[in-house]
């Protein structure tokens, strides 16, 4: 890390109290290394005392040791004045060896609150990071506006906010929650890639309990109202729940090394080789997904077949786990997986699981990720709940972003694909490159046995009015319907599925699709501005 504290020289002058034995040095320059020093001992006595790191230790849990770089360090300052300089450290770093800038918010000063001189810095730091075509990482840790700056404080969140907007599908942008976050704050974070919070610690509002106590009379915490668990597991609003702020900010630079730097990149490539377990992973295939289409199994199982080393980093974990979604690698190619969750209501697809899948599936696509979708579900949730909570408008968009996606996509149906469902999660017909389905695999409107009870309603009630045994002749017509209708032969037929695999084929299957579709180019096909999607 370069910084004036580490100089030599400085290092030696104030060892002697300001003089040096090689050059003379400044005294400016010897009151500035003693301010820094000075904020970081009164940073990590206020930040450890609540069982948290100073901003610059922070930093140095998230970059490669030695490679930060700060810009600015005294902007917003006055050295002559005693102030070392402002509420938010700015610079560059390497994570894995690629180069990422960061911002992070320093709650030792002035609660971390944001003014003109830190939206300057914060605004200069993306304007660099879009030059640059590198990702920007945000270390949150803030008390919000400055009040006392009043509207200049506002109107550097508008051109944050704008910035970040800018650079969205540009360049990778992740949110680190590892503090307060409140008020207009919050947009900051809500419109990056990725949101992590912490188990403790960190919390995002944009009202706070006060607010809401006097505004409502409703007694809350912080926890409760804006915590990271209620976030990850309830509202959707963050994407990982670390267990401290060592973890959060791991998981982020595991993130960090699926994606490229920039949009114009293709996604870092790792070695892989093939072991002698290769095949007893394949064969394992076979056996975890039940033959009966109403047991449940747990669709990780499957992933962990099919990516390299059995890895794959989880995205919304807590939330909508209905629906699956993470990063992996095959063959050393970064991907991005989306499965449903047979373990969870049957994998069906709801409000809250179809806007997971489709902000996952938006995301691979800015960032040339391939989309492999593994596929089980009945269906879209029914009832007048999901109705009234908008299945229409949120389903919608598992289609918009699938129809709108041209990276490479590869879906396999594992077991049943059924309805709408059916043709949202990666069907040909809305845009997948390559599909594929198990033997067992039933494709269709609806499941036999609802199909049975539209179709051959008359005949049922007619059964039934003769005294005849209607559940035997039910389940005659559900397996009539099952041999000519629901397998996925008429699919093959139509060419709505490309080839019928045997489970262990699945990996094999997907890695050739991919070398098949290396070459894929995105391509523009009319002259509009942008789509207006469901939202």
């Amino acid at each position: 890390m370069t910084d004036i504290m580490t100089a030599p020289a400085v290092v030696k002058a104030m060892e002697n109290g300001g003089s040096s034995d090689k050059q003379p040095i400044r005294a400016a320059i010897v009151r500035a290394a003693e301010l820094a020093r000075d904020a970081e001992e009164h940073a990590r006595t206020r930040q450890h005392a609540k069982g948290k790191h100073t901003a610059r230790e922070r930093l140095d849990l998230l970059f490669d040791t030695g490679s930060f770089q700060e810009i600015g360090r005294f902007a917003g300052g006055d050295i002559n004045g005693g102030k070392a300089g402002s509420a938010v450290i700015t610079g560059f770093g390497e994570i894995y060896g690629r180069k990422v800038g960061v911002y992070a918010q320093d709650f030792s000063v002035q609660g971390g609150t944001l003014g003109a001189a830190e939206g300057a810095k914060i605004c200069h730091l993306m304007d660099m990071a879009l030059e640059l075509k590198v990702p920007v990482v945000a270390l949150i840790d803030s008390g919000g506006a400055r009040i006392q700056e009043g509207v200049a404080a506002l109107t550097q969140y508008g051109r944050i906010f704008r910035k970040t907007c800018e650079a969205s599908g540009f360049i990778p942008q992740i949110s680190i929650i590892l503090g307060p976050c409140a008020g207009g704050a919050v947009y900051c974070p809500a419109l990056t890639d990725l949101i992590i919070m912490t188990r403790e610690n960190s919390s995002m509002f944009v009202t706070g309990p006060d607010v809401v106590k006097a505004a409502t009379g409703e007694t809350i915490s912080m926890d409760d109202l804006g915590g990271g668990l209620v976030h990850n597991a309830t509202s959707g609003v963050a994407h990982y729940l670390g267990e401290d702020e060592a973890d959060a900010i791991d998981y982020a630079r595991t993130v960090l090394a699926y994606l490229p730097s920039s949009s114009d990149d293709n996604p870092p490539t790792f070695a892989y080789a093939a072991t002698r377990g290769d095949r007893a992973v394949a064969e394992r295939l076979g056996t975890i997904v039940p033959e009966n289409d109403r047991q449940p199994y747990d669709v990780l199982d499957v992933i962990r077949c099919i990516v390299d080393y059995g890895e794959f980093v989880q995205v919304q974990e807590l939330f909508a786990p209905s629906a699956v979604v993470g990063l992996a690698c095959v063959e050393g190619h970064p991907v991005g997986i989306v499965a449903n969750q047979p373990n969870v209501n049957a994998g069906v697809l709801d409000v809250d699981a179809s806007e997971k899948v489709a902000r996952f599936v938006r995301l691979c696509d800015a960032f040339n990720l391939p989309v492999i979708t593994l596929v089980d579900t009945p269906g879209y949730k029914p009832g007048a709940e999901q109705e009234h909570a908008g299945i229409i408008r949120r389903g919608a968009k598992v289609i918009y972003a699938y129809a709108n996606a041209q990276v490479p996509m590869v879906t396999v149906i594992l077991r049943k694909a059924f309805g709408g469902a059916y043709i949202v999660m990666g069907s040909k017909s809305i845009g997948a490159d390559m599909n594929f389905a198990w033997p067992s695999s039933q494709i269709a409107v609806l499941g036999a046995k609802g199909a049975v009870n539209i179709i051959h309603r008359k005949e049922l009630q007619k059964a039934k009015e003769m005294g005849k045994d209607v559940e035997a002749l039910r389940t005659k017509l559900a397996d009539d319907y099952e041999a000519t209708t629901v397998n996925a032969n008429l699919s093959l037929e139509m060419g709505e599925i490309d080839a019928m695999i045997d489970p262990e084929q699945t990996r094999e299957a997907i890695a050739e699709s991919l070398r098949l579709l290396a070459g894929k180019k995105r391509v523009r096909r009319t002259t509009k501005h942008h789509g207006n999607q469901p939202l």
